[in-house]
């Protein structure tokens, strides 16, 4: 029996000899890829560091991801060593580094084929699970090719099979609906009056966008599938209801047991994004409770996938970050302490808070945030008048200053520290679980991680860019310019939210990312490089 275990073992894997990793060698097999969008190791601590003291755990406790851990990856594009969510995603989906602001394309503006659009080729099933809207640049830059992250319109219509490839993701789950719906919806984010719900029915596609419509679909349900509950991004999940919106456990965990059982009696497996999206835009707003509250999400998400391959051997499970953002530090100047204890009380993310607050008069904002705000949603005892005015002050000023204002004021007290709104270039985290992923150790480039998930599903990337070559990249009426090599500047006539019904308090409040998007402007107007 020990020698028949042995030559089952020995059979199961392959060398490839150029790159020393192991693979496995029967040609089916399944493949997680998952995404902690804007999760750095200072992030993994101050989670690690909540859960034991506020559980009680002892010194040496582990959460999942520590678990997991093989290395690092590092994080640079190609222009610029501080990378956005499009170039990051980019490089993952097509093991190929290429400009900030990029989805799908190389720095030469040209598509690149996707691991997932290889996968699909080569006969797997292909799925998208995210928290952001499905249009965002994580999820685009594996099934979409446009030369710039802010034509979500045309990239809402390559996902659901208007391209050059047709239908190539089988099962998708996320927010952002409003790209998908004409511009004579209410809500809307599209320019045109394109009904991009009714395309993907048309091209076959179930289409559901309810808590309870997500609850009554069956493993057997008609792929291919698309669920989008929300009108932008997902809720945070401190603030999600759930049941109104599923959670990303709930949502990665249909969509795995959905792949698995249409390819029970496929020769070939599975291929499946996972993203924890809204970590990265928590950071952004400087929130260190709702950036806490989405990596715990996150682990359970991770742990369910885990015990997920310890079912299915046939699977691994990657997952690593596109980048770091908001530069958090534990411990601020001049005390040698953080206290996790004072996000405990926090009720409500910055982003909720801010939008009761601006839309108050703003005489009343001043008496709200000391009644109501920082004791009942921030869980603060005897805030000072410091505390109060820093955030009444920044609900004037803007969306972004608020939620800065409101984050920094429970970061005081914790003693954490940010350093910007945007990302670093610091290396980020690298998990790997199950059979194939032994060689995946040590400090990497991200084109690794990219390259490493082709090769593990032997598809052939290169033929599909062959095929993309007539691919439309760039959305009809968006006006986009770039000067190489570090100077990018966009101007979208028409997708402004003031002209197509996506207004402020939309915006603000159901987590189109107003932060990201002012940001973005500000930097293209200083000649720089945009964030995520």
């Amino acid at each position: 029996m020990a020698g028949l275990a042995a030559t089952t073992v020995a059979a199961a894997l392959s060398v490839d000899q150029d790159s020393g990793y192991h693979y496995i060698t029967p040609q089916k097999r399944n493949l997680i890829m998952m995404v902690s969008d804007g999760f750095g190791s200072a992030s993994e601590s101050m989670a690690r560091d909540y859960v034991q003291q506020m559980d009680n755990k002892p010194y040496e406790w582990l959460s999942v991801l520590d678990k997991l851990y093989v290395g690092l990856s590092r994080t640079k594009s190609a222009d610029t060593l501080v990378t956005d969510s499009a170039a990051g995603a980019t490089v993952f989906s097509c093991g190929k580094k290429t400009y900030n602001g990029a989805i799908g394309v190389t720095s030469d503006e040209k598509p690149c084929g996707t691991v997932l659009e290889a996968a699909k080729d080569a006969g797997y099933t292909t799925a998208l699970v995210v928290t952001s809207r499905i249009t965002h640049a994580t999820p685009a830059a594996f099934a979409a090719h446009v030369v710039d992250r802010d034509m979500e319109g045309l990239i809402a219509q390559q996902l659901v099979g208007n391209n050059t490839l047709g239908n190539k993701v089988d099962l998708m789950f996320g927010g952002g609906k409003c790209f998908f719906q004409p511009n004579s919806t209410p809500g809307s984010c599209r320019s045109d009056s394109m009904d991009v719900w009714a395309l993907a029915k048309d091209s076959g596609y179930t289409a559901v966008s309810s808590r309870v419509e997500f609850d009554m679909l069956k493993t057997s349900t008609t792929l291919p599938l698309i669920g989008l509950f929300t009108q932008g991004h997902m809720a945070y999940n401190i603030d999600r209801n759930p049941t109104v919106e599923p959670s990303l456990t709930e949502m990665a965990m249909k969509a795995l047991n959905i792949l698995l059982e249409h390819t029970r009696n496929s020769p070939t497996g599975f291929f499946i994004m996972i993203e924890g999206s809204r970590i990265d835009m928590a950071g952004h707003d400087n929130d260190p409770t709702a950036h806490l509250h989405d990596i715990i999400e996150y682990w359970e998400t991770v742990a369910a996938v885990q015990s997920f391959v310890d079912r299915h051997p046939n699977t691994a499970m990657v997952s690593t970050s596109d980048h770091e953002t908001g530069g958090l530090t534990l411990g601020i100047d001049p005390e040698y302490v953080w206290h996790p204890r004072h996000m405990q009380g926090v009720k409500k993310s910055a982003e909720v808070i801010c939008a009761e607050l601006r839309q108050m008069l703003p005489d009343k904002r001043a008496g709200f945030a000391q009644k109501i705000v920082i004791p009942e949603y921030l869980g603060i005892i005897n805030a000072s008048n410091q505390s109060v005015a820093q955030i009444v002050n920044g609900a004037a000023k803007g969306e972004v200053e608020c939620k800065h204002a409101v984050g920094h004021v429970v970061s005081k007290l914790a003693h954490l520290g940010w350093s910007t709104g945007g990302h670093t270039g610091a290396d980020v985290g690298l998990y790997a679980y199950g059979k194939g992923t032994e060689n995946l150790r040590g400090n990497i480039e991200n084109t690794q991680v990219g390259e490493f998930l082709a090769r593990y599903l032997e598809v052939d990337l290169d033929q599909i860019t062959r095929r993309l070559e007539n691919e439309t990249t760039t959305q009809p009426g968006y006006v986009w310019t770039r000067k190489l090599p570090s100077i990018v500047k966009r101007e979208d006539r028409h997708s402004n939210s003031h002209d197509h019904g996506c207004n402020d308090d939309f915006l603000s409040h159901h987590g189109i990312d107003v932060y990201h998007q002012n940001y973005r402007l500000q930097q293209a107007h200083a000649g720089q490089m945009s964030i995520e």
